[in-house]
C-alpha cells in the first residue's frame, strides 16, 4: 500500500489522484462524478461534450449551417450545453465528495466563449479548470471571477514561468496547481517544443526537478505539481512522493480510466486495448492542430503514416508533370518510379500540400478530404486540415490533405464501434493493459475499484 496523504485541492481534502481529461465524449459527468465520489478528482472533457433531449438520449452534433462562421455558431452551442450538462451528471454522481473538473483545450475553436459560458451555466458543478494544448494565458483571469481554480498543463519549467510572468502572477489566488504532461509519454496533444526531439525522451525526474524549482521562484513552494503521462503503477512512482527535490505532488491517470464501467467507451475499445503491445501507440504530428500528439496505431493512423511517404517535391521545371484542378505542377523526376507505382496501386490523384509537394491519394481518399474540407465546423481556433482561422476567417495557407478532420474522427471514435478507421488518444503506457493481472478475463472494473487498485500501488 503506497501511503498518499490527502491534500487540499480545489479547497477540499482529497485523494491526490485526478482522472485525466481525455477529448470528445471519453471523460463525462459519469466519468467524473465517479472519481469524485471515491473522493478524489473527477474531469469531464468541455470539448464538444454530449448534451441530451429531453428523453436522455444524446442529441447528436449535426450542422446545418452553409458557411463556416454559421457553423462556428452551431458548435459553440452544442460545446456550451454538453459541458453545462456534463457538469451537472458528475456534481449528481459525486455525492457531494471530492472535487469535479473540467478540462478544456485552449487552441479549441472559441475557447474563451465556451468556457466563459459554461462557468456561467454550471455555478456550484466546477470546482476546476484543467486546460492545455496550448499557451492559456487568460486562463487565470477568466476562471478566478467565478471563484474556480485554474490548473495549466505544461511540459516543461520555461512554459510555466512565461505563463506564470505574463499573466498568472496577477490572480494567483485560484492557481490551483500545475500539471506537468510528459511531451513523449502523455496520450493525446503532446506539449513538445520545437527544440526537442520527438525520438529523444528525457528524464521526467529532472525536469520537474526543474519545474519546482522555477515555482519556488515564484513563492509558489505548496503548490502541487499533478504528474500526467505515462502513471500506471503508482510504486513505479514511490521516489516521487514527500520528494523534498519535487515537493508536493498529485498523479493524473488519463489512459487506465478508459477501461472502467462508468466510460462510455468502455467495451468497444476493450478488445484493441486489450492487444496493444509495447510501441503500439505512436507519437506523430499529423493532427490539424499542429502539435505532436499521441494515439493507437490503428488502421487509420496507419494510412495517415502511409499517406506521408507518397509526396513529391515541386519544382519550377521538370519532364515530370501532373494537373491539379487543371493546373500544370512540375515534380521532382527522381520519384517517376514512385509515382508509377502507387498509380498503380489506386493511388491517382495528386493534391497539392502547404509543404511545396503534392501527396497521392485515391479517388475516394481525394473525395472524402474535400468533403471534410468543406463541411469544417471551426473546432479549432486554427487548422491546418482545412486553413480555417478564428481570427482571418483562414490561415492562409493550403488545406493540408495530410491531415485530417479531429473532431468529425474523435466523434465517431466516441460513439460508434470503429476503433480502427478513427483517431483513437491514448498514452504510451496502454500496452499495460495487455500485461497487468487486474485486466485478466477481460476485467473491466469500476472506478472505485480501479482506485482501490491504484492506492495499493498497483
Amino acid at each position: 500500500m503506497i501511503k498518499l496523504d490527502l491534500q487540499r485541492i480545489s479547497n477540499a481534502l482529497v485523494l491526490p489522484l485526478l482522472e485525466g481529461g481525455k477529448g470528445i465524449s471519453i471523460s463525462t459527468g459519469e466519468t467524473c462524478g465517479a472519481w469524485a465520489a471515491a473522493g478524489a478528482i473527477g474531469t469531464f472533457s468541455g470539448v464538444n461534450a454530449d448534451s441530451y433531449d429531453e428523453n436522455g438520449n444524446i442529441i447528436p452534433q449535426i450542422y446545418h449551417g452553409k458557411t463556416r462562421q454559421e457553423r462556428r455558431r452551431e458548435l459553440i452551442e452544442y460545446a456550451v450545453a454538453g459541458g453545462i450538462a456534463q457538469a451537472k451528471i458528475a456534481r449528481e454522481r459525486s455525492n457531494g465528495k471530492g472535487r469535479i473538473h473540467m478540462n478544456v483545450l485552449w487552441e479549441m475553436g472559441a475557447c474563451e466563449e465556451i468556457l466563459t459560458r459554461i462557468l456561467e451555466g454550471a455555478k456550484d458543478c466546477i470546482h476546476g479548470i484543467v486546460c492545455g494544448a496550448g499557451m492559456p494565458y487568460n486562463l487565470g483571469e477568466i476562471t478566478s471571477k467565478f471563484g474556480v481554480y485554474y490548473y495549466p498543463i505544461v511540459s516543461s519549467a520555461r512554459a510555466f514561468s512565461a505563463l506564470f510572468r505574463r499573466s498568472y502572477k496577477k490572480v494567483q489566488e485560484f492557481l490551483g496547481g500545475v500539471v506537468y504532461e510528459d511531451p513523449w509519454l502523455a496520450g493525446g496533444h503532446n506539449g513538445l517544443s520545437n527544440a526537442e526531439d520527438p525520438n529523444m525522451p528525457q528524464n521526467p525526474y529532472l525536469r520537474l526537478v526543474e519545474l519546482r524549482k522555477t515555482m519556488n521562484s515564484f513563492n509558489l513552494c505548496t503548490l502541487p505539481i499533478i504528474i500526467a503521462g505515462s502513471v500506471w503503477w503508482l510504486s513505479e512512482w514511490e521516489d516521487y512522493i514527500n520528494n523534498p527535490e519535487i515537493g508536493p505532488v498529485a498523479f493524473q491517470f488519463g489512459t487506465r480510466p478508459i477501461l472502467t464501467q462508468e466510460t462510455p467507451v468502455a467495451k468497444a475499445w476493450q478488445p484493441k486495448l486489450m492487444s496493444l503491445k509495447r510501441g503500439d501507440v505512436k507519437l506523430t504530428r499529423l493532427s490539424p492542430t499542429g502539435f505532436y500528439s499521441s494515439a493507437i496505431n490503428n488502421k487509420m493512423l496507419s494510412n495517415l503514416l502511409a499517406r506521408q511517404e507518397r509526396q513529391v517535391d515541386i519544382v519550377e521545371d521538370s519532364s515530370l508533370s501532373v494537373y491539379v484542378f487543371g493546373r500544370k505542377i512540375c515534380l521532382d523526376a527522381t520519384a517517376k518510379d514512385s509515382v508509377e507505382k502507387w498509380c498503380q496501386a489506386g493511388f491517382t490523384v495528386p493534391m497539392l500540400t502547404p509543404n511545396n509537394t503534392v501527396v497521392f491519394v485515391t479517388p475516394e481518399e481525394s473525395r472524402q478530404i474535400l468533403s471534410d474540407q468543406k463541411n469544417c465546423c471551426c473546432c479549432l481556433s486554427a487548422c491546418r486540415f482545412s486553413s480555417w482561422c478564428q481570427r482571418k476567417g483562414t490561415t492562409g495557407n493550403i488545406p493540408d490533405p495530410l491531415s485530417f478532420c479531429i473532431q468529425k474522427s474523435l466523434q465517431r471514435a466516441a460513439h460508434t464501434n470503429d476503433v480502427e478507421n478513427n483517431l483513437l488518444f491514448a498514452g504510451h503506457m496502454a500496452y499495460r493493459f495487455a500485461e497487468d493481472p487486474f485486466y485478466a478475463n477481460n476485467f473491466i472494473p469500476t472506478t472505485q475499484q480501479l482506485i482501490d487498485r491504484i492506492m495499493t500501488g498497483c
